[in-house]
């Protein structure tokens, strides 16, 4: 019974643990890397074929965007996860195929003209197809046996719609353990979703700690402080841009702007229109809609209830084909654009970025994480210039933060989470938090909570029946890589891992009869034929 840390660990994004249970082997999220890494992720220690659940946290990419990767690689197992994440994770993982083609069919155009090294996308639109049929829905407060060595239960985390501290129940042998996988912890009074449910017992817990040295800003009206932005740019007569996630975050947003048009709070400009130029927000936000009765909280189903719908209004424009995009540019008339990326490292949002940045009756608004090695990270430290679609850019337009506006619970939100386990887990392992983060918050569980907590780097192993370290890894830095070495090496282990799968499919058709096996082996031995060179 073992648990290695796989990704996030001294870092934010790429989420992914595995856990190993007698002849049971499962990931708890299978996260994509976002942004600049400091540390090398270790890969998985088993092929991806041998892999037999993902139990997943929540639906951001972080979290899930590897999902079609190990598709493609030979993972056929179960995915569980809430219903809302499974709505979710239907549009997501298809958005981001999508980008993963274009953005390679882009870098390959450029190749091609400069006579350089082709590229190959990470994955493909039927990688996301082919893992999205995978995923069952496991409602909320629900515990599902997944089968003799593994029981799960998801609770909700407050940070994303369906998202989901998940329960673990792990037996080998005569030893059981119960496991906490907190997922990412939502931040209190959020509009629409509810607040985090606490959990009371734990034999370990693995945390997220993502604020974990910062407070966000109390008692803030972003509502009104959303409009004084609003107000200040419509009047200047320019466009107020905001880079925003898809799923979650734009939702918010339009909550807040539903609420400023509705107490008009912005004066001199009636009707003034928000676009969301997202067609993955589009989905999304009727995602929301179709879950309100199971994730919304009470302030908002009152809403509903009084005929108000909580994320519409006059003036709200939805932008779907590349056309209409760009479109919203030519228009000159003063507005709201909402945009994904929210970090600004791809998607639509650059172009208009790249159209609203050299203009100083602008606004750019950032109301969410930017991480490390991000272009958003980079306007918000104040880069002066910065280059899009490899065209270099003047920062002009004012570029504002509206701090507190957070998925993610602070410091005060996380020690309340962790200090409400009754019974003190043996040990608490902190992940999803930059590099100093992980170790701060560690430290404190140890001297204030007397805890015992650790910040472990991929790599490191950890065996539950025994409480202790297998192996504690050191964190490898990061280093560049050409690109033709890259695809090299992806192209094989694919290939690597094909010829896995096909072992597995092997020893799965054991007895089967003479017949099929005699065509399967002829099969087999004529491909070998025709690579044996």
């Amino acid at each position: 019974m073992k648990l290695e840390f796989i990704g996030a660990d001294h870092e934010v994004t790429g989420s992914c643990h595995y856990l190993e249970v007698g002849a049971t082997k499962l990931f708890v999220d299978c996260g994509m890397k976002q942004g600049q890494n400091l540390y090398e992720n270790v890969e998985s220690p088993v092929s991806y074929s041998e892999i037999d659940f993902v139990l997943l946290t929540h639906a951001h990419i972080d979290h899930a965007g590897m999902l079609p990767y190990i598709y493609a690689r030979g993972f056929r197992g179960r995915v569980i996860a809430t219903e809302a994440t499974a709505d979710l994770c239907d549009i997501m993982l298809r958005d981001s195929a999508h980008i993963q083609e274009m953005e390679a069919e882009w870098k390959n155009r450029k190749a091609r003209r400069a006579g350089k090294e082709e590229t190959t996308a990470l994955y493909e639109m039927k990688d996301a197809l082919g893992v999205i049929k995978l995923i069952e829905a496991c409602p909320y407060g629900a515990q599902m046996e997944l089968n003799e060595d593994i029981k799960v239960r998801f609770t909700d985390a407050g940070h994303l719609l369906g998202s989901a501290s998940i329960e673990v129940w792990a037996k080998e042998g005569d030893v059981e353990k119960k496991l906490v996988f907190s997922g990412d912890i939502g931040n209190k009074n959020k509009p629409l979703i509810c607040d985090p449910t606490y959990i009371e017992d734990a034999d370990y817990v693995i945390m997220e700690c993502t604020y974990g040295d910062r407070y966000h800003k109390k008692r803030t009206n972003y509502a009104a402080d959303l409009a004084k932005i609003i107000q200040q740019t419509l009047d200047r007569g320019g466009n107020v841009v905001i880079p925003a996630f898809a799923v979650g975050r734009t939702q918010e947003l339009l909550y807040f702007i539903r609420q400023i048009k509705a107490d008009g709070l912005v004066t001199g400009h009636d009707g003034f229109e928000v676009y969301v130029d997202s067609p993955l927000a589009v989905e999304a936000t009727q995602v929301f809609k179709e879950n309100m009765q199971e994730c919304f909280d009470e302030e908002t189903k009152a809403l509903v209830r009084q005929g108000i719908n909580p994320i519409g209004f006059p003036g709200l424009k939805l932008s779907i084909t590349s056309e209409e995009s760009k479109n919203i540019n030519f228009d000159m008339t003063p507005k709201v654009i909402i945009s994904a990326a929210g970090m600004c490292d791809a998607g639509r949002i650059r172009h208009h970025l790249k159209h609203n940045l050299w203009r100083k009756e602008c606004s750019v608004v950032f109301a969410g994480y930017q991480a490390e090695g991000t272009l958003g990270r980079s306007l918000l430290e104040g880069a002066r210039e910065v280059k899009i679609f490899g065209e270099s850019i003047d920062v002009v337009a004012h570029i504002e933060l509206i701090d507190g506006i957070s998925g993610h619970a602070d410091r005060d939100g996380l020690l309340a989470w962790i200090g409400a386990f009754k019974n003190k887990p043996s040990h608490v392992f902190m992940v999803h938090g930059q590099d100093t983060v992980c170790d701060y918050f560690a430290e404190g569980l140890r001297k204030d909570m007397d805890l015992e907590a650790s910040a472990p780097f991929s790599g490191s192993i950890f065996d539950l029946a025994e409480n202790a370290w297998i192996r504690e890894a050191a964190g490898i830095p990061v280093v560049k890589t050409t690109i033709a070495k890259k695809k090299a090496t992806s192209v094989y282990m694919r290939l690597l891992s094909a010829g896995e799968r096909l072992l597995r499919v092997i020893h799965h058709n054991e007895g089967g009869a003479n017949k099929d096996l005699a065509k399967f082996t002829d099969q087999i031995m004529s491909l070998c034929d025709k690579w044996d060179r």
